[in-house]
């Protein structure tokens, strides 16, 4: 019951939301962005048969039945918990032309450290990775939370900015992909 409450909440939140978007929206490749952001981005990319990397936790069953309803396809795992499984099956969906989405500091952080699944995802898979970044002066941060999770207020104006296609080189060691991740993360840190 509260899952449903909670879906159909955020489904009406989010047809009041003012999306911008700076950037090209990409027909197939590895979508990232940041835990705290998540809610706009896929609310923008929703209906698009895309597929979304979700928790297998409690907290990720009512994000996967919200992702579900937006029109997403759900897998479930995390760098804890059914990682290498879920990473299968996310390089096979971007190989098969679908936007994967990712957030890659998640689910439970640390906040702008990325983790490799979406790294490795593109890699493996052949795919550009974008990164998305989202921006919205009307809305509810939640400072206590690990990822400072944002809430944009009704009928906020929300910017989601999508970067140039970033390619990994197949054959980058493990060495070269931590700095990559670590570029990443200074280039695209969190600002809130």
């Amino acid at each position: 019951m509260k899952t449903t409450i909670a879906v159909l909440l955020l489904s009406l939140l989010r047809r009041t939301w003012r999306l911008r978007i700076i950037g090209q929206v990409p027909q197939r490749g590895i979508i990232a962005f940041w835990h705290g952001e998540m809610l706009p981005v896929w609310a923008l990319l929703a209906g698009q048969d895309a597929v979304a990397l979700v928790s297998p936790s409690r907290d990720g069953a009512v994000l996967a039945a919200l992702l579900e309803c937006w029109g997403y396809r759900c897998v479930r795992g995390s760098s804890s918990r059914g990682g290498k499984s879920a990473l299968e099956q996310l390089i096979e969906h971007a190989r098969a032309g679908r936007l994967v989405l990712i957030t890659p500091d998640g689910p439970r952080g640390p906040r702008g450290q990325i983790k490799r699944g979406a790294v490795l995802c593109a890699q493996h898979a052949g795919v550009p990775l974008f990164w998305c970044r989202v921006r919205c002066r009307w809305a509810w941060f939640f400072r206590r939370s690990w990822d400072h999770f944002m809430l944009p207020l009704p009928f906020s104006r929300v910017t989601v900015d999508i970067s140039q296609p970033i390619s990994i080189p197949h054959d980058a060691t493990d060495e070269d992909l931590a700095r990559f991740r670590h570029e990443l993360a200074e280039r695209f840190a969190p600002s809130v």
